[in-house]
């Protein structure tokens, strides 16, 4: 009895541990796209997001019995077997005449989530071990690149401890899973998201000698090698997941998801979508998937023609912000090694990092234009489109400062408005185009601006930002997601789901730039 009961319980424990990271769709086949296509929720990541009240073995055993039954429901039957789940600051509600500070510190308490506790019945979240700050509303899970903007408000706010968490859990993400997903759940394990997470170490280690960056240097290697993953074998003129060598031997990189079907948390949507492309179905989902993984998701900026979904490209596209962020990898990843004294890694890093910032200047600077643009691998031309990506530029000190005032020039005469910088130049309904205006781009466009000496237009864009944040706060007690740029008092619009408030980003820039002001 013995030698039969031990192979089923080896084969019962293999079985559970495989099936910990399967997404909602792997979980509940058939189930899964029975309540999606037909609209249970109102929000197509409500229903990966929820809480089941017995294990997904027996959900879909009952599934399998009852589907067919005549009087099935479908809706009954979902809210017998999972709990819909909350938006995390559902039930706050703000005091206005308190004044946006006083928000502010109060959101900290509501948007943070304690170390996530494991057991139970399996859901989509992946347990992190430490606290953590969610961005709100639909976004109940840590973000990836909105966490850095966030942090910048937490060190102001001198939570300190909440920051190291943060990056603590990304250490421990990339550790475990060999990256940073989009977020904490297992349904984003096909990709991730810009990568913030040497900004994060450097901005945990200003000013504070108990904490060195060669402390992360494991890991900030191991997230680098995710992000240059078969570069060894790559032959000229080709790409294989987020790396692409050029003609010249010149290598970049690209957002590349490894997935080639439908989002879980917009799996309508992306059905319906596909039906508007001339793409095979596979190419147009990895093109829509890996502009999720950009974080402008979405935007003309990956668009062929500057105005068609249908004509998504994001994997033919080299990004000049996501190229400036692997050069600051590189070049952090230098300094952890020089505080280690290893002059040789050190050296290799480094010249790593000159390489790419040539490579940058010399594909992604657009002579025409006179401006910084995202360069198209397979047509081997600089893309037409003008987004406010270019700033990343000046944030990473890569452009010369002629080509620096060439952006800020443009920066002022086109994207400049009202309540902010515009994202790009284009009016499409997408939420990463015009009139929408977002708080990292706006962070980044004036620490950019700052870089090369123009605080004057420093000022006047973080003045415009604030006074958007303040008035929009004292008629709705809330701050958003993101803004419309364009008038003295809007919401922005536009996307895939309904404006979110909380909200994680948003505050951390607010509280930062109302910090420099105060100086």
């Amino acid at each position: 009895m013995k030698r039969i009961l031990l192979p089923i319980l080896f084969l019962l424990g293999f079985s559970v541990s495989a099936q910990k990271n399967l997404s909602p769709r792997k979980l509940y086949p058939g189930l899964f796209e029975q309540v999606q296509l037909e609209g249970i929720y109102p929000d197509g990541k409500s229903f990966p997001d929820a809480l089941p009240k017995k294990s997904p073995v027996e959900i879909m055993k009952d599934y399998q019995l009852q589907k067919n039954a005549k009087d099935f429901n479908l809706k009954h039957f979902v809210e017998e077997n999972f709990l819909a789940p909350e938006s995390h600051n559902v039930n706050y509600v703000s005091d206005i005449p308190a004044g946006i500070e006083k928000h502010l510190d109060t959101l900290w308490t509501v948007l943070k989530r304690n170390p996530d506790v494991t057991g139970g019945y399996q859901t989509s979240l992946i347990p992190l071990p430490n606290a953590y700050i969610v961005p709100g509303g639909r976004f109940r899970e840590i973000y990836y690149w909105d966490s850095y903007f966030t942090m910048l408000g937490l060190k102001e706010a001198g939570k300190k401890v909440l920051i190291k968490n943060m990056v603590d859990n990304f250490a421990w993400l990339i550790r475990n899973y060999g990256f940073i997903p989009n977020g904490n759940r297992t349904y984003y394990l096909t990709r991730s998201q810009p990568p913030f997470f040497s900004l994060m170490v450097q901005l945990l280690a200003e000013g504070d000698p108990s904490v060195k960056i060669s402390d992360y240097s494991e890991v900030l290697e191991k997230e680098y090698a995710f992000w240059m993953k078969g570069t060894e074998n790559l032959q000229k003129g080709k790409a294989i997941n987020h790396v692409v060598k050029l003609n010249d031997g010149t290598v970049l990189n690209r957002y590349y998801d490894a997935g080639a079907v439908p989002r879980e948390e917009s799996y309508a949507e992306d059905l319906r979508s596909v039906q508007k492309t001339r793409q095979a179905k596979p190419d147009f989902y990895r093109n829509v998937r890996s502009a999720a993984e950009s974080g402008w998701d979405f935007s003309t900026r990956w668009f062929a023609d500057g105005k068609t979904f249908g004509q998504i490209i994001t994997t033919d596209l080299i990004p000049v912000d996501l190229n400036g962020l692997l050069y600051n990898l590189e070049s952090v990843i230098a300094i952890a090694y020089k505080q280690k004294g290893d002059a040789a890694k050190a050296k290799l890093f480094s010249a790593k990092a000159i390489k790419r910032k040539q490579a940058i200047l010399k594909y992604c600077w657009n002579p025409s234009l006179k401006f910084f643009t995202d360069y198209n691998w397979k047509k081997q031309q600089q893309s037409k489109q003008l987004t406010l990506a270019a700033t990343s530029s000046l944030f990473f000190k890569i452009a010369s400062n002629a080509q620096a005032a060439a952006v800020i020039e443009k920066i002022q005469s086109d994207f400049l408005k009202k309540g902010g910088l515009l994202t790009t130049l284009n009016k499409s309904g997408e939420q990463w185009d015009n009139p929408n205006a977002w708080a990292p781009l706006q962070w980044i466009s004036i620490a950019g601006l700052r870089n090369y000496g123009n605080n004057k237009l420093a000022d006047t864009i973080s003045d415009r930002w604030i006074d958007l944040n303040v008035k929009v706060f004292k008629e709705t007690g809330k701050l958003m997601e993101k803004y419309d740029a364009s008038a003295p008092k809007s919401l922005g619009g536009g996307g895939e789901y309904l404006l979110q408030d909380g909200f994680g980003w948003t505050n951390g820039v607010l509280l930062k730039l109302l910090s420099v002001r105060a100086k």
